[in-house]
């Protein structure tokens, strides 16, 4: 049975607005009163309503992340960031998925609007960035893309990234680099393109359209990207991938080709995902500090929530040394130039 104001008044022989001010902290009743009613009740296994609690006070102790793929092993770790945050802040946390068309997440945010949530964190999506309109009024924050000046957002400065991928490559001696893209309508994928070329063009070497190979950030995309490397017969003797799930599947295509990594093709990603430390070889990476991102986005909702001053704030990355980029020579040796038949 449930308990409820009414019954503890009852037992208590006090007002339900005596009862109701004691439960919630309020004045208007005596210490030695409140202490009586809060023992009382606590005896009877009364449990405060939370939904009418949030009513008076316009508050659900509730938000929610918004994320575009949680198969993706990139997010969980992220969604453990965003809770442990959430737990320390008694904030209850709903996961969603981010639909990648504008206007259905417009119509997700507007639902959690209904529901009356505290404040939302939405992952890196295909939304325009120029997007101003996105929350609508409800506390909101970006996390791991750039802000748009609508909303503070949470991220790493994703073209570095990729640039010190692509110069670790280079410091290698590779001289003809591939590049295998993200999603083409994502931000974050052309942030990290144009990292490849700006490094490849301050060492004066070609960043053309011919050594750029369509993937998804998934690990098929990744594969068939390294099948048409391979096919390339182009001197190729480095592979930047946009990140870590790209570069695995570049991995599986050489292997399957029997293509040696990192003797005929080295091969570097961009994330710092768990599973790349168990790639065979292991990837060498340029990592994200993805718990933190999770940790400092939840912060930063619940400064915006509570009023505080809140900007952006962009995290460092750092290179992961795998064993899957080795030094070339440049004498042509280690170029899968036969399409990795042997």
């Amino acid at each position: 049975m449930v308990v409820t104001v009414y019954d503890v008044a009852q037992a208590t022989g006090l007002s339900i607005a005596s009862v109701s001010r004691a439960l919630n902290g309020r004045p208007g009743v005596s210490a030695a009163t409140s202490e009586r009613i809060v023992k009382i009740a606590a005896d009877m296994g009364y449990q405060p309503n939370e939904v009418a609690r949030s009513l008076v006070a316009k508050a659900t102790q509730t938000i929610a992340l918004l994320v575009p793929d949680i198969t993706n092993p990139f997010f969980p770790e992220l969604v453990k960031g965003v809770q442990s945050v959430a737990d320390e802040g008694d904030q209850l946390l709903l996961l969603l998925d981010a639909p990648s068309d504008p206007h259905r997440l417009a119509d997700r945010l507007a639902a959690l609007r209904r529901k009356q949530v505290d404040g939302v964190i939405v992952v890196a999506s295909e939304l325009d960035s120029a997007d101003d309109d996105l929350f609508h009024g409800i506390p909101g924050v970006f996390l791991d893309r750039a802000g748009s000046g609508s909303a503070p957002s949470v991220s790493v400065d994703q073209e570095q990234a990729a640039y010190l991928a692509t110069r670790h490559l280079i410091s290698r001696g590779h001289r003809r680099i591939a590049h295998v893209l993200g999603p083409e309508n994502l931000a974050v994928s052309a942030l990290r393109r144009r990292g490849w070329e700006r490094a490849c063009h301050e060492a004066g070497l070609p960043a053309d359209d011919d050594l750029v190979f369509h993937g998804d950030f998934l690990e098929e995309g990744g594969f068939h990207a390294a099948e048409q490397i391979l096919d390339a017969r182009d001197g190729i003797t480095a592979v930047f991938a946009a990140n870590d799930l790209s570069a695995i599947g570049v991995l599986a295509c050489c292997a399957a080709r029997g293509v040696s990594v990192p003797e005929d093709l080295s091969v570097i990603g961009l994330d710092g995902i768990e599973l790349a430390r168990f790639t065979a070889p292991a990837l060498t990476t340029v990592a994200q500090p993805i718990r933190e991102l999770g940790e400092r986005a939840c912060a930063l909702l619940l400064d915006v929530i509570s009023g505080a001053p809140a900007g952006d704030v962009v995290l460092p990355v750092r290179l992961i040394d795998g064993a899957s980029v080795q030094a070339h020579s440049g004498d042509g040796g280690g170029s899968p130039t036969n399409g990795g038949q042997r």
